[in-house]
């Protein structure tokens, strides 16, 4: 279970994306610095307790209109192997010292955690409460046997697709749109889906 502490970080999330977010090529902001706003999000616990897996969702209101992202993030007490192009930032967390910070779809540990909670063995976390369900954040799966965890994950206008030798894809929608009145299914042809609100 993770422990959520309170307590400084520097420099806070949102300062780390407001600098990372405009490289990506899924923003849709402008040539200002982002505003960016916490909007919600989730945690996932990672069963050895060393990563700190959050789904943050920001808005940046420095647009015409409100832009929301979804932005999967990991927190390590050391460098990542040959994740240095995830590197989203370092910063200094009162308690547990410094912490790198990488964007999530390309983190081993986030990867198997979220097939984990598609074909729902692991249940989303309250994202500021320790050992909290968050029952907002549902998944399904209809697929049979586990999900493979091996992605390679490429950023394009659209999100993060994340992809496997297999032929499995995983499609991380970064650009967060209102969902249409009534039930969520998945996409045509999909064999999971992750929901919030």
């Amino acid at each position: 279970m993770a422990v959520i502490h309170r307590t400084t970080l520097k420099p806070t999330k949102l300062e780390l994306l407001t600098s990372w977010l405009p490289s990506r090529p899924w923003y849709r902001g402008g040539s200002d610095d982002p505003k960016l706003v916490k909007a919600g999000g989730f945690r996932l616990d990672d069963p050895r307790g060393e990563v700190g897996i959050e789904f943050l969702v920001v808005t940046d209101t420095s647009g015409a209109r409100p832009a929301g992202y979804l932005v999967p993030l990991t927190y390590r007490g050391a460098p990542l192997d040959g994740a240095e192009h995830a590197l989203v930032g370092t910063m200094e967390h009162g308690v547990l010292g410094q912490r790198w910070a990488y964007d999530g779809c390309h983190d081993p540990v986030m990867l198997a955690q979220l097939s984990a909670l598609i074909e729902g063995r692991v249940q989303a976390q309250d994202q500021n409460l320790s050992d909290v369900p968050d029952r907002e954040v549902t998944a399904s799966c209809t697929g049979e046997g586990p999900l493979p965890t091996d992605f390679t994950a490429i950023d394009d206008r659209d999100g993060t697709r994340l992809t496997t030798p297999q032929g499995t894809t995983l499609h991380v929608h970064r650009v967060l749109q209102p969902a249409p009145d009534g039930p969520l299914t998945p996409a045509q042809g999909a064999t999971g889906h992750v929901t919030g609100s």
